[in-house]
């Protein structure tokens, strides 16, 4: 591996911000040696033969899954801990009723005692990176520093890791702190600190990739939106996908889901051959940032270069495209092994498991054999469907934004805001039911706001303000929709076929934003003329269709009550933009 010395040496020049913070996080921590990543395929590759010797690594079939490992993490670190994870700022308010607050200098405190001496007899990894293509201005540089290789390996997949990036942080002289270190795995020493105010991230005891890769969750959208915020951009938990149609336009789209909703088909959504001429490219599954551009439009970049993704279910059946792509130099965490070593999880059609996730003897009384939560760590070029324009340095420009949650009832198909700021509360107001609902019955409804309930890293009443401010400088704003896959009838059964299906459904949608089609406008918004939504070949009934664009009153009374209830919490910080427009809803539900 290069040595610190010698990447140091080589550098034009290194930032002494860097370099001093490098120097101080050596003294607290006291690791045996530094390392300074240079990002080169060289040194991952030394580091994973390293990782394998000594059993922290274990190699797949090289024949089935070429250049795949398998990482298992303690039992007790498979997860990201939100109730251990704080914004620390001078002012609780600022963090807000949707985050949990800690006093920065107690938070400091505490850290500091952890981190004391927390690194003897491991090395020091100093991992620069960049979230963004690395010449664009859209892109964010920071430092990790970790003791854990598997984090370096993860992040040279998900990040444009190594001397590009250290040498752009010298020219800029700005970049995000991230401090990490595995400690002892114990949970009651298990805290993730962002300070927002110093643009700096500490985390320990933890080395699950959203509590350990401190680029993503942490970095690109916590500490993000702050940045975003007051930089005049928004930093959101989205995809971005282009769809190209038969007559070969193709328009970008931004879509945000909570879990379960069906975030990771669409963004590597295969039309079906239903809808021939029809094309989709994936620039982004998890993450965008959203910048007005010159022209009044709204242009994004994903942030990250690879998917850190949850593998359990993912077969040819319900997504082809991450099931090729993950057959090749994926890094595998907490999934189970076959007879012949190669990775399985739930979902899987061939195979069967004969050690689980935990490297026991797979025994189906002791639970599923790979864990629920299990991951794979794969490049984005991997991807069958990857977009050129993933590597854009201005960006796409993006037509629509798409907001959706898993709703029985109330939500139908898809309809589409009044206008830009109508279309932040009906963001706002995202929910999502329970999946462990009983056929039947509504299930437990929770709000998830933008799917950004666990990452925002302030105030949500101070994060919708900077939305209807970054709307109101767009002259070509995108056009704001919600879409709900997950409509039932009386009996439970899903109205709507779901998966490459859904694609009939952002045809209207792109036709809505080029002005084709008209629309019926209702008190919720404007839903599709039936005739407008192209069926052909789908069995989906005249009485289901009707069902699917329904808009009951009373069940959008109750709605448009507990969404008042939900934003009541944030008292003075909720726009008064916002209660008027819900004001207006209930007005035109009652007339």
């Amino acid at each position: 591996m290069a040595t610190a010395a010698h990447l140091i040496s080589s550098l034009p020049q290194l930032s002494p911000d860097v370099a001093k913070w490098v120097d101080s996080v050596r003294e607290l921590t006291q690791p045996r040696a530094i390392h300074w990543c240079d990002g080169s395929d060289e040194e991952i590759r030394e580091l994973t033969a390293r990782l394998v010797r000594e059993g922290e690594l274990q190699t797949l079939n090289p024949d089935s899954f070429p250049g795949c490992h398998l990482s298992r993490s303690n039992p007790s670190d498979v997860a990201r801990v939100e109730h251990l994870t704080y914004i620390c700022t001078p002012n609780k308010e600022d963090a807000g009723p949707n985050n949990n607050w800690m006093d920065p200098a107690q938070a400091h405190t505490k850290m500091r005692d952890l981190f004391r001496g927390c690194m003897k007899d491991r090395t020091l990894y100093v991992v620069p990176y960049c979230m963004g293509p690395i010449n664009s201005p859209l892109s964010r540089c920071g430092v990790e520093i970790t003791d854990s290789p598997y984090v370096v390996i993860n992040m040279s997949i998900m990040t444009r890791m190594g001397r590009p990036a250290l040498e752009r942080i010298a020219r800029e002289g700005k970049f995000v702190r991230g401090l990490h270190s595995i400690g002892e795995l114990d949970p009651e020493r298990r805290f993730i600190m962002h300070f927002p105010h110093e643009l700096s991230i500490e985390s320990f005891g933890s080395g699950y990739g959203g509590n350990a890769l401190l680029g993503k969750k942490c970095h690109a959208l916590r500490i993000a939106s702050w940045q975003a915020r007051s930089e005049g951009w928004l930093a959101e938990h989205m995809l971005i996908v282009g769809l190209q149609n038969p007559q070969g336009e193709t328009h970008y789209i931004a879509c945000a889901f909570p879990s379960a909703c069906g975030k990771t088909n669409l963004a590597m959504l295969i039309p079906p051959d239903s809808l021939p001429g029809w094309k989709v490219f994936t620039v982004g599954d998890d993450i965008a940032w959203l910048h007005p551009g010159a022209d009044g439009r709204l242009w994004a970049i994903n942030p990250e270069s690879g998917y850190f993704g949850v593998v359990p279910g993912t077969n040819p059946e319900t997504n082809r495209n991450a099931y090729d792509m993950i057959r090749r130099d994926t890094l595998f965490t907490n999934v189970a092994m076959t007879a012949n070593n190669e990775p399985w999880w739930e979902g899987l059609t061939t195979g069967k498991p004969a050690v689980d996730w935990q490297g026991r003897p797979y025994d189906p009384a002791r639970g599923p054999a790979a864990h629920p939560n299990s991951r794979f760590t794969v490049s984005a070029k991997r991807n069958p469907s990857y977009s050129h324009r993933s590597e854009d340095p201005q960006g796409v420009p993006i037509s629509a934004l798409v907001f959706g949650g898993r709703r029985r009832e109330v939500a139908p198909l898809v309809y589409e805001a009044r206008n830009w700021k109508h279309g932040v509360l009906v963001a706002a107001s995202v929910a999502s039911e329970t999946t462990a609902a009983n056929v039947g019955q509504t299930g437990v409804v929770r709000r998830d706001p933008m799917a950004m309930q666990p990452f925002c890293g302030y105030n949500f009443g101070d994060y919708w303000q900077h939305w209807l401010d970054v709307g109101a400088k767009l002259s070509k704003a995108p056009r704001i929709f919600h879409v709900n896959w997950f409509r039932r009838d009386a009996g439970g059964k899903f109205l709507w076929p779901g998966f490459g299906e859904n694609l009939r459904v952002l045809d209207w949608v792109l036709r809505r934003c080029a002005g084709t089609v008209g629309a019926n406008e209702t008190a919720i918004g404007n839903l599709p003329v039936p005739a407008d939504l192209n069926l052909q070949g789908l069995n989906v009934s005249a009485d289901a269709l009707q069902q699917l664009l329904a808009v009951e009153p009373g069940m959008w009374k109750k709605e448009t009550a507990e969404i008042g209830k939900y934003l009541e919490q944030y008292g003075s910080r909720l726009p008064a933009e916002m209660t008027a427009q819900l004001q207006e809803t209930a007005r035109k539900l009652g007339a």
